[in-house]
């Protein structure tokens, strides 16, 4: 066709050859494969039908517009025909596999920090024989607080200080809470066994109503609770030595400072050496200690709540965060413990 002889009748004819002669060839057309040539061949850059359009620039200008419609309507009727003809084959790996493509690697995830400390700290204690229970994260007001010898009127017990549940209160175990600690576990399991020894490790979820820097509304901690006949505070002294080399470092230690509690007598603040500068002193700790949590001899009233003979059986127990705990390993620069439960991935893909 020459650019300034081509008429309208003949372009038409030529355009009807080629829709006609695509059409033909997807009806004949064997595999998928085959009907991705065809489409390149007629629709592609350098398509039959595509080299089609460059011509109704030689066309006169009253018959460029009909042209261009029935350019438009041949693309739309062959497309149509490729996309039927391609759903009546059954697709097989063949059809779209190729092998020498190099494949994508999926991206892996991994467990969150809270989850790798639980891990690491319940194969520390199994170690030495603790066994790991689970007891509600709603609880009693008895469980809570009134058998772990915490008078009504102590401020824990306050609406600011813990999360009081609107429901009907139990004759006996009085209100719901969402559990302040996981010190409910210790009446819990003594009821549970019934005659020591006992040796609990408690993990679970914590609530208060605190925010900050060092403080979450929902929480970890891990409890152990140790009863049997003879145990003193040496064994409790020991165990939490054992602890803090195996979690924190071999050359790291612990010291006891009185304190009080409600459910242990005598009470203990449990100090570790400092990891940066190993006790001597710097700007992290002050004066050589970091503090980790409480502990203390089991008090008498609560081994009688829990139905044990304090004239046999004596115990310790201690309570720390897991996220407190987990933050002053050494290595770890984690400033404020709400970013373990934020949603930015940049900052926990880092563990």
């Amino acid at each position: 066709m020459q650019k300034d002889t081509i008429k309208t009748n003949k372009f038409t004819s030529v355009l009807l050859d080629v829709k006609n002669e695509a059409l033909a060839q997807i009806v004949d057309a064997s595999s998928i494969k085959e009907l991705e040539e065809l489409k390149i061949a007629y629709l592609g850059r350098n398509g039959k039908l595509t080299n089609l359009i460059k011509n109704i620039q030689n066309l006169p200008d009253n018959e460029k517009r009909q042209a261009g419609t029935l350019i438009n309507e041949s693309k739309n009727t062959v497309l149509d025909a490729l996309s039927t003809q391609k759903n009546t084959y059954k697709e097989t790996a063949r059809d779209w596999f190729n092998a020498s493509i190099p494949g994508e690697k999926p991206s892996v995830g991994h467990l969150h920090l809270v989850t790798q400390a639980i891990r690491e700290i319940t194969e520390t204690f199994e170690k030495i024989g603790f066994v790991k229970v689970r007891y509600p994260e709603v609880e009693w007001d008895w469980y809570a607080f009134e058998a772990l010898n915490i008078p009504e009127n102590h401020p824990a017990r306050d609406d600011w200080e813990t999360f009081f549940i609107d429901t009907p209160t139990h004759p006996k175990n009085g209100s719901m809470v969402l559990t302040p600690h996981t010190s409910n576990g210790q009446v819990r399991e003594m009821l549970r066994v019934k005659k020591p020894p006992i040796r609990m490790l408690n993990i679970a979820k914590n609530y208060r109503r605190q925010s900050d820097v060092s403080h979450y509304p929902m929480f970890h901690q891990f409890e152990g609770l140790v009863v049997d006949e003879g145990i003193s505070i040496t064994h409790l002294k020991g165990t939490l030595d054992y602890f803090a080399r195996n979690f924190f470092g071999e050359d790291r230690v612990t010291r006891l400072r009185p304190h009080h509690f409600q459910f242990t007598e005598p009470s203990f603040e449990v100090d570790i050496s400092c990891g940066v500068c190993k006790g001597k002193g710097c700007k992290l700790c002050k004066e050589g200690w970091l503090e980790l949590g409480g502990a203390g001899m089991v008090h008498p009233t609560v081994l009688r709540n829990g139905k044990i003979d304090p004239n046999k059986y004596t115990g310790f127990a201690f309570g720390w965060g897991v996220e407190r705990t987990y933050m002053m390993k050494a290595g770890l620069d984690i400033g404020d413990i709400r970013l373990l439960y934020s949603t930015d991935l940049k900052f926990l893909k880092q563990f």
